[in-house]
């Protein structure tokens, strides 16, 4: 497994380099015929950086790259109509058709969207502490956990590389907590802002099921599914990775 590619913020020379690392020697007992990519960033533009350095490393081999969310609706929807969500470290849906993607709300990422997602939790989880909105239990645990000192988190967010990732990685202690009242509310809004501000804005989001891919969608499988209901959204997969059903998609086309 390599660490996170995305070519907004990689170029081809540094994904090269996590390939010919974390990629190629793990597959010299294989026979590679074609490749299937599929992460975030990868536009038709930025997807291109992510080709060429494939191309450098398999020459030979025939390459496509495609977007995450194109990964999760295939993976979840198969070659039925739905909706496919994403609920990881960032957040994003589509309108499947069976064929293609025909509507994307815009996630707008974790500053001005991705609701639901673990940047999202992360934020809350660090505003709330910072400012002193914590229950007491809480409050301790999360300190004694972390270290929190509000110069560090600014730092981590605002100057150095790949904040959303920094801020999703304190979702691991809104799980420890999933059963406190407190983190059952901030995990509720979260989880009904992404239905309002994306899910519910499919015209026919009523009429086919609504899939999720992503940690934690599957880590809160119990109040998503609760929070869905008390929105009238038809629920069908929630899986942690789309990579089983991207296999299943991939034999039957």
């Amino acid at each position: 497994k390599t660490p996170g590619i995305n070519p907004y913020y990689q170029d081809t020379g540094s994904i090269i380099k996590t390939l010919k690392i974390n990629l190629k020697p793990e597959l010299t007992a294989f026979t590679i015929q074609k490749i299937f990519f599929y992460g975030a960033g990868c536009t038709e533009e930025k997807g291109q950086v992510v080709k060429q350095a494939l191309k450098k490393m398999f020459p030979n081999i025939d390459i496509a790259v495609n977007n995450d969310l194109l990964a999760a609706a295939r993976s979840t929807c198969g070659h039925e109509k739905g909706i496919a969500c994403i609920l990881g470290t960032g957040a994003n849906s589509c309108y499947f058709d069976g064929n293609s993607i025909q509507e994307n709300v815009p996630p707008l990422g974790y500053i001005l969207g991705d609701e639901g997602s673990g940047a999202y939790i992360g934020i809350k989880l660090l505003s709330n502490f910072l400012k002193g909105e914590f229950p007491e239990l809480l409050h301790v645990s999360f300190l004694e956990t972390y270290q929190i000192k509000k110069d560090t988190v600014l730092e981590a967010v605002y100057r150095k590389p790949y904040p959303n990732r920094y801020l999703a990685g304190f979702s691991k202690f809104a799980s420890r907590y999933k059963n406190h009242p407190y983190m059952i509310k901030l995990l509720e809004e979260g989880f009904q802002g992404f239905f309002e501000r994306n899910v519910l804005k499919y015209e026919n989001f009523d009429a086919v099921p609504v899939h999720f891919v992503g940690s934690i969608a599957f880590h809160f499988k119990d109040i998503l599914v609760r929070e869905s209901k008390k929105n009238k959204i038809v629920l069908g997969n929630i899986s942690e990775s789309p990579i089983t059903g991207l296999i299943d998609y991939h034999k039957t086309s």
